[in-house]
């Protein structure tokens, strides 16, 4: 008996029921159906997660509070509503500006986080320089294709730390692509350390430039971040 149940509950994919079904107690046929179900679907979901997670590489945060003090938040737009991601539903855009440490690649963190345990959404974070190499590595290679259709597949792209290192000519195009390729399709959180005027140094073409502001202010949220480096404080501190 035990052979076939655990035989039909690994043709039916029941991965949880097959190794566990008899370890519940219920007082009746119902509730026993209902908890062994219960189980699957709450094992599936968690299994679900953590695919997203490793799949989206999101940098380590740390468990303290964002700090919310210093950041100027635009109308239409607010606390609750950038955290619970309701900009990806409407394949908006958020640009966090602001100097280097005052959290921006935290909150871009947060944010990612939140949607992929609240709604499972498929996200991928890159420094804009690593997906600038990927992307001139996998044009190299010939398989340019496949990794934007992997993109494509995204529902919210983070590319953290424009202008901290100007971009190569066909790194700069490539991510141009990758950028015109979401434009109305799926959600961009941007960090950058850089003013609109100032992201020809990264991508070295004023034409190249504008044309990637443009498609990315456009449906956009500008978020600035005023303060001082937390990481500088509290070195401070640490002395």
């Amino acid at each position: 008996m035990r052979e076939k149940i655990e035989l039909y509950a690994k043709r039916l994919k029941l991965s949880w029921i097959r190794e566990h079904y008899h370890e519940i107690e219920a007082d009746n046929n119902h509730d026993y159906l209902l908890k062994l179900f219960e189980r699957e679907v709450q094992n599936r979901e968690e299994r679900k997660v953590n695919l997203l997670l490793n799949q989206a590489q999101l940098p380590k945060t740390g468990n303290q509070p964002f700090q919310w003090e210093n950041i100027q938040i635009p109308q239409g737009i607010n606390r609750d509503t950038i955290l619970q991601g309701e900009f990806i539903h409407e394949k908006e855009n958020l640009i966090l500006y602001g100097n280097v440490g005052t959290g921006k690649t935290y909150l871009a963190t947060l944010i990612s986080l939140n949607a992929i345990h609240r709604f499972g959404s498929k996200v991928k974070f890159f420094t804009l320089a690593s997906l600038a190499n990927k992307l001139i590595e996998a044009n190299q290679k010939g398989s340019l294709s496949r990794l934007i259709k992997q993109i494509e597949k995204l529902d919210l792209l983070v590319l953290d730390e424009l202008g901290y290192i100007p971009l190569h000519k066909e790194g700069a195009e490539l991510l141009f692509q990758v950028i015109s390729m979401c434009y109305e399709n799926k959600s961009l959180v941007i960090t950058t350390n850089l003013q609109f005027g100032q992201w020809n140094h990264v991508f070295g073409d004023p034409i190249l430039t504008e044309a990637v502001i443009d498609r990315l202010i456009h449906h956009s949220h500008l978020l600035v971040f005023s303060g001082e480096s937390h990481r500088y404080k509290a070195s401070l501190l640490q002395q």
